[in-house]
């Protein structure tokens, strides 16, 4: 199981931003819902690690946020609220967020297993802290010209070219210039990392 902790970024000189936030993920499906933990601070359980992907992302990409992925146990039955959950996966995403205060010119994330970084959680911080790189990178000219592009899609390049009146030449190198195709083709490695960890803290020990 995944416990996200996300806090806002220089909150005692600016306004609150946790019910942007909310909203932001509220798409994301979740065990524990999106809520507001304590302070400028949110907190969700998450079940997917796809899913904790994409809620790192949208995270990075509004900017201003530090965001702790805890990997472990949450005590069961679930409450109706993450606030008042315990397990090892809430232990690590404490650990984790404190740590995404520190990490300097990095993307502002940091992932925590039962073991720290170890059995992975390491590696799956490193491929989401690439992917934050260019996430954060991006110019809104390039935001919205990838929010309209589809992965994997035939021709979706033509139709957006339409759509904004530029050229296909024009968003294709938007595209490449934001590095939107590696993006999209690495995140599905780094839901296999998240997943790989999770599974091992689910392991009974010897």
């Amino acid at each position: 199981m995944f416990v996200l902790t996300i806090d806002q970024a220089g909150s005692r000189s600016s306004e609150d931003r946790v019910p942007d936030l909310l909203e932001l993920l509220h798409p994301i499906p979740t065990v524990l819902p999106w809520e507001r933990s304590v302070g400028d601070e949110a907190q969700g359980v998450v079940a997917s690690a796809a899913d904790v992907v994409e809620a790192t992302m949208l995270c990075l990409r509004a900017g201003g946020w530090y965001v702790g992925i805890g990997i472990g146990e949450v005590e069961q039955p679930f409450p109706a609220s993450p606030r008042e959950g315990r397990g090892s996966a809430f232990v690590a995403a404490r650990k984790a967020v404190d740590r995404a205060k520190r990490t300097g010119d990095r993307a502002p994330l940091a992932v925590e297993g039962p073991d720290g970084r170890a059995g992975g959680a390491g590696e799956a911080e490193g491929v989401l802290a690439l992917l934050g790189r260019h996430v954060m990178g991006r110019s809104e000219a390039e935001w919205r010209i990838l929010d309209l592009l589809q992965p994997g899609e035939r021709g979706t390049q033509t139709a957006v070219a339409r759509t904004l009146g530029i050229s296909p030449q024009a968003v294709s190198k938007a595209a490449a210039r934001a590095a939107w195709h590696e993006e999209h083709a690495v995140r599905p490695a780094a839901a296999r990392l998240l997943a790989w960890v999770d599974g091992a803290a689910e392991e009974p020990s010897a």
